[in-house]
């Protein structure tokens, strides 16, 4: 394949014109996979190859090859490792190899798809959707499957009354099914005049319906399109064949080949006709000349007036009559039976070598999973249109900084029971806008058989969960977010899927090589869950389709892909990693599962550039957020998954004396060159589930305020709870995350109702109502100024900060970041009067945020009068200036330079 270099339009990134569009043409569907990179105004310099020596044409074939192979503009495979400085050859020839994969398989994908974006939409034809020629049609794929039909309570369950077979119009060659559901005529209704009558399924108007009937429509497009002399053979079509036909065959024409003679060539017979025509009147016809050119190849050339051709291609198609044909949803409703009505329960029948089957369908978008010994089923969502919700509110802006509040529907609320959408939206979106984060992030939204598993082990990837609500109901839940500023995230699962096969997809149509890998790489080593086969095109087209569905069809905003390391590893991510890069692309790796990331956050910020992509890997592969030009995967953040590790390490199993500082720092900012996309978080979800216990339960335990004792565990309950989620945020990088209840002290773990327990609901709920209480309303409080100071002083968004202060001995740690000083003491004991911190600028500090405030629950051992504090010219950290300032045991503060002094 060649390599012309070509400035175009078409590019994978719109908003970058530097960008190459590599094999990626979203908007000319004859362009193919070629890199096409033209520069214009260049000077050409010609020079003959006869003159060169040997030496010089065998270095330029050289550097042709090299353009050839990788110099599509702005792509760099290695450029992430060039850039960090990294040299590894083993890992560099790995993703020149993957590059050329990803290449690739996009040719191959546009061997089926006009254009690659389709591969992201195909929720618009598979499933069930109804057409404009009043019938529904639903389309699956099951390349396993010898018969498919659709069963359900409109149709009495039956499998032989909507069906399709293979080889009469129903499989195509790539194993996908289309099944027509034709409407019902009513009773007394006469059918359509015209067959492919198509009907506005929207709207109420009736267009069509004017008493005007199809052939007085026809005329009218007739009489009003066509101009005089136009439309004469339009009407009289067989006119000129005719005469034609008589002339030669008719009772008057040649009887023998003799008779015939030869015809005369183009030119004569033009001249003839000319001749024959030159005393005819003016006419609107078009004025053509036929010229033959005496080509063997050229029978003849035409050559017209410009003005007409000018004048005929300025002529739009007389579409408009046509739709006044169209009718409107009354006449739809008033003619026609629904084939399939809203609320239908339905699933897919199939044949199979194995035997017939029943599933609920792949692509279906609101299902009822099995419930009190009940099969699952699928339920037809088409509301009438006076019932569709509309969307009242545009999404937010993407904040520079990110503050995500982690939610789980399902126990959010205060009831032992589980909480709908409603009252979601209604109770929790409210107290998150109050507690100052700009996004939410939902866990287990999408449609899963057991309630105890989280939402991890999906079943059906395009259906809300019914456990909730409805669709709508979810619709609505995102469109108030929106309205208050808040951005919706979604916790996806791509990297695995539930084994369950009356409701999921493990052995969908009877094969075990479906969606899935076969054998032992189709099955997770110790969650008993399947594994996609990512190679394959069409799971391809089922996962980006799914990523796209739900930005369309819910507007949310980002996903954050759930335990990368389970897919992207033939092990799972189950293995010891030491730091080497050979164990990044060794005979472990799953490179198809590689490309799909790249190729999902590639569709992903080409179809909708203001989207959020974080990826969640135990493992750190390289370049996780690193440019897709550059050789990375594309992410936009990553989540750093030892933080919360070390933190709950540190709380279990050290004593607070031994806490390590250095420790705590490296973690955090160990990863520099990766810090500006660290999703950083103290305690999420996996934190407070079965197994886990919530840091507030471990601080507080079960004391309260007037056991013996407690004060002072509450204290340093308390103090930790704030010094834990201060460092985490204002050190760490763009983006902090938090689980619902855990900013005011959530003091009870969560645990969903399973046998264990006796399927209670005891602990599948949020105590809000301990947000009156002190010592909760206390960690509240702090916990929403915490997010005020990132609001006003944009900590996360700054840069890197720079640490200068770090001693193990006294427990001290401080930094600055921005305008910003952080001073942290974890001493358990030691209260230090005037301890010395340097600063750059000379001037006054006057403190922000004080952890040790009596309305955080603090003691308050530091006075307002010293919140302002002038620095000495004294060399300290490295620095020209220092602050001494008075550090309580188990205490921080946040200074701000409010007045520089000129010395």
């Amino acid at each position: 394949m060649s390599s012309i270099s070509v400035h175009t339009k078409y590019s994978l990134y719109p908003y970058n014109s530097k960008a190459s569009i590599h094999s990626f043409q979203f908007r000319n569907k004859k362009l193919r996979s070629y890199n096409l990179s033209i520069k214009t105004k260049t000077n050409i310099k010609v020079t003959c190859s006869a003159t060169e020596n040997p030496q010089q044409q065998q270095r330029k074939a050289k550097r042709k090859q090299t353009s050839v192979n990788e110099g599509e503009k702005g792509i760099d495979p290695v450029g992430f490792l060039s850039k960090l400085g990294v040299s590894h050859k083993l890992f560099a020839q790995f993703l020149r190899e993957r590059h050329k994969l990803l290449k690739d398989l996009k040719d191959e994908l546009f061997k089926r798809h006009l254009q690659l974006k389709d591969i992201a939409y195909g929720f618009e034809i598979l499933g069930m959707h109804r057409h404009v020629e009043h019938r529904v049609d639903f389309m699956e794929w099951a390349p396993g499957a010898r018969y498919c039909a659709l069963v359900g309570d409109f149709n009495g369950w039956s499998p032989t009354e909507n069906c399709a077979r293979e080889g009469h119009f129903g499989r195509d060659d790539y194993g996908y099914w289309f099944i027509i559901l034709e409407d019902k005529l009513r009773e007394g209704e006469e059918p359509d005049e015209l067959y492919f009558q198509q009907y506005n399924y929207v709207d109420d108007y009736d267009k069509g319906d004017s008493a005007i009937s199809i052939e007085e429509m026809l005329k009218k497009a007739d009489d009003e399109y066509w101009e005089p002399g136009e439309d004469k053979f339009v009407k009289k079509r067989f006119e000129l064949p005719a005469k034609l036909y008589e002339q030669l065959f008719g009772p008057n024409g040649p009887q023998t080949l003799e008779e015939l003679e030869d015809i005369p060539d183009a030119e004569t017979r033009y001249r003839a006709w000319k001749e024959l025509h030159k005393d005819d009147p003016p006419s609107n016809l078009p004025p053509y000349d036929v010229i033959d050119s005496g080509k063997e190849y050229d029978v003849f050339n035409i050559v017209n007036d410009p003005v007409w051709r000018e004048k005929v291609r300025a002529k739009k198609p007389p579409l408009a009559y046509w739709l006044e044909t169209r009718k409107g949803r009354k006449a739809w409703l008033k003619k026609y039976i629904p084939s399939i009505p809203h609320g239908s329960k339905f699933r897919v029948y199939f044949n199979t070598p194995s035997g017939p089957l029943e599933r609920v369908p792949a692509w279906a978008t609101y299902v009822q999973p099995n419930a009190d010994g009940q099969q699952a089923f699928a339920i037809h969502w088409e509301p009438p249109p006076e019932c569709v919700y509309k969307w009242k509110n545009k999404p937010p802006k993407v904040p520079k900084s990110l503050r995500i509040y982690e939610c789980h529907v399902g126990i959010s609320g205060s009831d032992p029971k589980i909480t709908s959408f409603n009252d979601f939206t209604a109770k929790v979106l409210p107290h998150v806008k109050e507690a100052g984060y700009n996004a939410i992030q939902l866990i287990g939204v999408v449609e899963h058989k057991d309630y105890f598993t989280v939402g991890y082990r999906v079943t059906n990837m395009y259906a809300v969960s019914s456990r909730y609500g409805t669709p709508d109901d979810f619709k609505c839940l995102v469109d108030e977010a929106h309205g208050l500023g808040l951005l919706v995230f979604l916790d996806i699962v791509h990297s695995y899927s539930a084994s369950d096969e009356m409701v999921g997809l493990s052995l969908f149509d009877g094969s075990n090589d479906c969606y899935f890998h076969t054998g032992k790489r189709g099955h997770h080593k110790f969650w008993g869950t399947r594994m996609f086969k990512y190679g394959d095109h069409e799971v391809l087209h089922f996962l980006l389709s799914n990523l796209n569905w739900w930005i369309v069809e819910y507007q949310i905003d980002g996903f954050q892909f759930h335990s990368l390391s389970s897919m992207m590893y033939t092990h799972n991510g189950f293995a010891s990693f030491t730091g080497d890069l050979e164990e990044y692309c060794n005979q472990y790796v799953d490179k198809d599962a590689l490309l799909y990331l790249i190729f999902a956050n590639e569709i992903l910020h080409t179809l909708h550039p203001n989207v959020v992509t974080i990826a969640e890997d135990a493992t750190y592969y390289p370049g996780l957020c690193e440019p897709i030009s550059l050789g990375g995967l594309g992410f936009d953040y990553y989540v750093n998954l030892s933080v919360s590790d070390m933190w709950s390490s540190f709380l279990e199993n050290v004593p607070d004396h031994d806490w390590s500082m250095s420790k705590i720092v490296s973690t955090f900012v160990g990863n520099r060159q990766c810090a500006d996309k660290m999703l950083v978080y103290a305690e999420n979800h996996n934190q407070s589930l079965s197994g886990g216990r919530s840091f507030a339960e471990i601080l507080f335990g079960e004391i309260n305020e007037h056991s013996s004792g407690s004060k002072e565990l509450l204290v340093r309950g308390c103090s930790l709870h704030k010094m834990i989620r201060l460092i985490t945020l204002t050190i760490g990088g763009r983006a902090y995350l938090n689980f619902m209840g855990n900013e005011f002290g959530h003091p009870k773990r969560v645990e969903f109702p399973m046998p264990s327990n006796n399927f209670s609901f005891a602990l599948a709920n949020r105590q809000w109502d301990l947000l009156e209480n002190g010592v909760y309303s206390g960690l509240f409080s702090f916990d929403k100024d915490l997010m005020k100071l990132d609001e006003n002083e944009r900590v996360l968004s700054r840069g890197f900060p720079n640490v200068h202060h770090v001693n193990d001995t006294t427990m001290v740690i401080s930094f600055i970041r921005g305008p910003l000083l952080f001073i942290f003491n974890f001493h358990p004991t030691d209260c230090y009067e005037n301890y010395s911190v340097g600063v750059e600028e000379a001037g006054e500090y006057q403190v922000l945020l004080n952890t040790d405030e009596r309305n955080y629950g603090g003691q308050g051992l530091i006075e307002k009068d010293q919140y302002l504090q002038r620095t000495t010219s004294k060399r300290v950290d490295g620095l020209r200036n220092c602050l001494e300032v008075l550090l309580p045991s188990r205490t921080a503060q946040v200074y701000k330079l409010s007045r520089i002094l000129r010395i």
